[in-house]
């Protein structure tokens, strides 16, 4: 997974990784000849005191090491651009995946752990990249030039590398086989830190009303415990691979002074061959041990990539269609034409066999018990779900034809939990249409019964907003919400049980507004309060997913049991009547 996702996104960078590549392999040559230059140094300046050459040689290793530093800065510099370009690019292509999931797709994976895949999880295949491009370049060049430099060097004490290299290798083996699958479950337990850490914040008022401070700190407390002994678990092992590590590199430094202290005293090793050889060992050593560095990361970026590949590849339920047809009219007209949708795995339809016709210049309104399929029915339309059978024509072409973009242009939508984003009250109603005046958000204010506490709120328009909107009321929310939508001027309104938090006074003032704001388009209403709903031309009642009555208020009090008695329970039997 980790391969075939840096291959598809390091292609574009592949100019900068040949520069790289270029810049490590210079780098490298360099390091392994300077210990070469140095064993001349001594064996035929130092040894026989010519001091013009080992001032000759000397400025040669100086000019080598001067180019390494300048190779080794540039070198970062390209992987580092690289790294967080590529970075860059997979947090761009997994926010656009799931900006085009459906409500079951995100249901699938969960906001908590989308969180932590876009962030988290792409900052350890950064990480790992970063070092790779530069360690995973040096480390194979340095020990294979490392090696047959050495054994030119001291071919007698070269059989020292046959133990060294292959510990080593075993021992870094064991350490990822123990590894890897403790990190898989390190990134699971981050998804669960982050769910209940965003239930909490979202919930603290409800948490706080409940007097549950003390058990949902011991919920946290069970979360991060958990994943404290999974990190502890896997520390564990790394502290004891790094001075293993050390330990072989050292005991491997101490038998080539042994074994070759000896050479020297026999005259059959010079002592700067020895030196030289000594060098290169150690760069072998240090080279695996790069490779190590490298091999720490990969296990989590594996991970990390298997958790990022599974958003990058999935198919979401609802897709655009290949040639999407576009309405050569936005109408406003929105027709059900025996429309039935189940959730997989149900047992039965959340709504069953509808068919209607909501028209332009017409208030329709949706009513009926909980859990009868009022929102669902709603969410048909902007295609949120896909009929499982029958169609939902908008403009008059079926939605699932239509390029989601270009179907969600022609519809305003006020959710039934009004949300706002951070900025200001002016940048929240203009969200729909950016090119909105200012008369036009005044207006839309007035509609929505707005204007007066967006005036009085200092800087009017520019009036800060906090994120969700956590600065107003939830009836000031709303009815943002509800201008947002106006200032759109769509030609199909959806309004998803979003007047419960006005009061009746306020309801009355704004529904009368809206109809005349609203005159050349389609209105859908969903609501509970039966007086939001009586002056509408139009109402569905639902039950149990079926229409049970269709009609204006006054025939459905006569003729629709269900409808009589919602009407009876808010409003008493004089209105009934």
């Amino acid at each position: 997974m980790l391969t075939s996702l840096l291959r598809a996104f390091l292609r574009p960078y592949r100019r900068p990784i040949t520069i790289l590549v270029v810049l490590l392999v210079a780098q490298t040559v360099g390091n392994l000849y300077l210990p070469n230059l140095n064993a001349d140094i001594i064996n035929n300046g130092v040894i026989t005191g010519k001091l013009h050459y080992i001032l000759s040689t000397g400025l040669v290793m100086i000019a080598i090491t001067v180019l390494v530093g300048i190779c080794a800065v540039v070198a970062v510099y390209f992987a580092s651009r690289i790294g967080m370009g590529a970075g860059a690019d997979i947090r761009e292509a997994v926010f656009t995946r799931v900006q085009s999931f459906s409500a079951r797709d995100m249901n699938r994976f969960g906001t908590a752990s989308l969180i932590t895949r876009n962030t988290n999880d792409i900052q350890q295949i950064q990480l790992f990249l970063q070092m790779a491009l530069t360690m995973m370049v040096i480390a194979p060049i340095m020990c294979v030039g490392g090696i047959i430099l050495a054994i030119h060097e001291g071919a007698q004490l070269s059989t020292l590398l046959l133990v060294a290299v292959p510990v080593m290798a075993v021992f870094i083996g064991i350490v990822m086989v123990r590894v890897i699958p403790q990190f898989r479950s390190m990134q699971l337990k981050i998804d669960r830190i982050n769910e209940v850490l965003r239930e909490q914040i979202t919930g603290v008022r409800v948490i706080r009303a409940f007097v549950r401070n003390d058990s949902e700190a011991q919920r946290f407390a069970v979360a991060n415990e958990d994943l404290t002994n999974t990190a502890l678990r896997v520390n564990r092992v790394f502290a004891l691979m790094l001075p293993t590590m050390m330990m072989i590199l050292n005991l491997s430094s101490v038998a080539v002074l042994w074994f070759g202290g000896r050479l020297v005293s026999e005259g059959s090793m010079p002592i700067g061959n020895l030196t030289a050889f000594l060098t290169y060992i150690l760069q072998i050593l240090l080279s695996v041990m790069m490779a190590v560095m490298v091999a720490i990361l990969l296990p989590r970026a594996a991970a990390s990539a298997e958790r990022v590949q599974e958003v990058l590849l999935t198919v979401p339920v609802v897709s655009d269609p290949a040639q999407p047809v576009r309405p050569s009219l936005a109408s406003g007209v929105v027709t059900f034409d025996g429309v039935s949708f189940e959730y997989p795995g149900s047992e039965r339809p959340v709504v069953e066999e509808l068919s209607f016709t909501f028209e332009p210049g017409q208030t329709s309104a949706i009513i009926g018990g909980t859990g009868s399929g009022k929102t669902t029915l709603l969410n048909l339309i902007p295609r949120f779900f896909d009929a499982t059978r029958g169609y939902v024509l908008v403009n008059g072409v079926d939605v699932r034809e239509q390029a989601q973009e270009s179907l969600w242009a022609s519809l305003g939508i006020v959710p039934q939990a009004a949300y706002l984003f951070s900025g200001t009250v002016a940048s929240n109603l203009r969200f729909g249409r950016p090119e909105a005046s200012d008369e036009e958000l005044w207006r839309a204010l007035e509609i929505a019964q707005a204007k007066d506490f967006v005036a009085a709120m200092p800087g009017a328009l520019e009036a800060p907003i906090d994120q969700g909107g956590t600065n107003v009321s939830g009836g000031q929310r709303q009815r943002l919400s509800i201008a947002r939508a106006l200032v759109k001027q769509p030609s199909v309104y959806l309004f998803d049980d979003c007047f419960s938090a006005l009061d009746a006074a306020t309801d009355a003032r704004l529904r009368a507004a809206l109809k005349e704001g609203t005159r050349n388009a389609a209105v859908v209403i969903v609501a509970q309060r039966v007086s939001t709903i009586m002056q509408a031309e139009r109402i569905i009642v639902l039950d149990d997913g079926r229409i049970v009555g269709l009609g204006t208020h006054q025939e459905l009090v006569k003729s629709c049991a269900p409808y009589r008695e919602i009407v009876v329970s808010q409003l008493g039997e004089g209105a009934a009547k």
